[in-house]
């Protein structure tokens, strides 16, 4: 059981950046109906931007200086995201979805060109700063819980309670939830649709980044090629959540991580990857609308 236990916490602690990034996907989703295949490039600038943040910074007290690199990391991809979105995505709303697709994956490999760039991240691996100390917090019965994991959970926790609130309990999360349900409607209402798809984009970028710091600092190797997998992983949770669905998102995350972790810790660390998309699979096959997700009726 210990060994069970500490799984879980690693479980845990994976899944809650899963959810991060996840939830980025969703809320595109949810609002333009678009998979936004360039969400996990934005997750890499956001550990570069960590990364430099940190290295141009005076040297402070620890905690304060994580604070001030992931918030301007979040403020940086929350720019990137509203410049995605104006020059990639808006000139193509009126056209077909699959113009839009294929767009999303060409910002996402030309996000992967630029950064493999020299002058810009190279295409050599990163070593991310420490930020913080990474002990041992908590300790009990065999289980212990490192500080690198308790940031990484707590900081989740907020930034996904936040998100919660700001989508269900404010105006712009009321606007927000009425362009996803009828934005020609919405527009008539007058509420500004072009202005609530950017502040959609805006959030869910600055929580990529969040996540891209968090990653940086559990797993120190950071490279431009490294959002492609973490994406594609946490795209499987916003699908097996119900893609366009919040909470959906979170739930999803959460279970790609556990799954992970148990998969490596009593299985091998081989599959870890493969049970992910093996989830996706079973998904697509037996519940395609994802565990929160409503199947829609389209009429022809």
């Amino acid at each position: 059981m210990t060994e069970f236990f500490q799984h879980l916490v690693n479980g845990l602690s994976l899944g809650s950046v899963y959810a991060l990034i996840a939830l980025g996907y969703t809320m595109v989703y949810g609002v333009l109906q678009l998979i936004n295949f360039a969400h996990a490039e934005v997750f890499m600038l956001g550990a570069f931007s960590g990364y430099y943040l940190a290295s141009w910074l005076p040297p402070f007290s620890r905690e304060p200086r994580f604070v001030v690199v992931l918030s301007l990391s979040m403020a940086i991809c929350a720019c990137i995201g509203v410049v995605i979105e104006r020059f990639a995505y808006r000139p193509l709303r009126q056209s077909p979805r699959l113009n839009a697709l294929i767009t999303a994956m060409g910002v996402s490999m030309l996000i992967q060109a630029i950064g493999q760039l020299p002058f810009f991240m190279g295409p050599s691996p990163r070593f991310f700063p420490e930020l913080l100390p990474n002990r041992t917090l908590l300790s009990a019965a065999g289980v212990s819980l490192t500080t690198l994991q308790a940031v990484t959970l707590g900081a989740a926790v907020l930034l996904m309670i936040g998100l919660h609130r700001l989508v269900f309990h404010t105006r712009f999360g009321a606007a927000m939830r009425a362009v996803s349900f009828d934005g020609r409607t919405a527009g008539l209402m007058g509420i500004d649709a072009n202005r609530v798809i950017a502040l959609t984009f805006m959030v869910g970028s600055a929580l990529a980044a969040a996540a891209g710091i968090l990653v940086g600092l559990s797993y120190p190797r950071i490279e431009p090629t490294m959002g492609v997998l973490l994406g594609l992983k946490a795209f499987v949770a916003a699908v097996l959540g119900g893609i366009g669905n919040i909470r959906g998102a979170m739930v999803g995350g959460t279970i790609i991580g556990l799954v992970e972790a148990m998969a490596v810790g009593y299985g091998s660390s081989s599959y870890r990857d493969a049970v992910a998309f093996g989830i996706l699979i079973l998904v697509l096959v037996f519940k395609p609308s994802g565990i929160f997700g409503k199947a829609v009726v389209e009429k022809v």
